[in-house]
């Protein structure tokens, strides 16, 4: 954790930017917002240390599932650390309003350069897992075979 307190305004900007990659869905670009030794504290699939394993991992975990969506609940700013709630978003596969969603926490630890250095999502697997089951149940399909997730068809 950084001893400096950086302005408010660099901290949003680079807030900003890093939902923004995630909303687009470029990985690489969200990766390259933690610093190169980054820790990445991911509830199910542990600690990820160094950029270059959280962008490895981060592209693992997010290439069966491109139409995920990560609407901003919201949001808090507090000295050095930003908090915030994204939930975890799948389309309705028949094309109306049927929500598939789930929560998630997270904590990032701004390090400077538009950088954080330090990202804890915290989000309950038993709640992520049958949301993805009921949308797969409802139509739902991966752009990639689902066992990379952990499930199975």
């Amino acid at each position: 954790m950084s001893e400096q307190t950086y302005p408010r305004e660099e901290i949003e900007a680079a807030y900003r930017a890093i939902v923004a990659a995630g909303d687009a869905g470029d990985w690489d670009l969200w990766a390259d917002l933690h610093s190169a030794d980054c820790e990445w504290h991911e509830c199910n699939y542990g600690v990820i240390k160094g950029r270059d394993a959280i962008k490895a991992k981060i592209k693992e975990l997010m290439a069966p599932v491109p139409m995920m969506e990560f609407p901003v609940e919201w949001v808090i700013i507090d000295g050095n650390r930003v908090a915030y709630y994204p939930w975890q978003v799948m389309p309705d596969p028949a094309g109306g309003d049927a929500v598939y969603r789930f929560g998630c926490v997270t904590i990032l630890e701004y390090a400077g350069n538009g950088e954080f250095s330090r990202q804890d999502d915290m989000y309950n697997p038993v709640e992520g897992e049958r949301v993805i089951r009921e949308w797969m149940s409802a139509g739902g399909t991966f752009a990639m075979d689902p066992e990379s997730l952990g499930l199975s068809s």
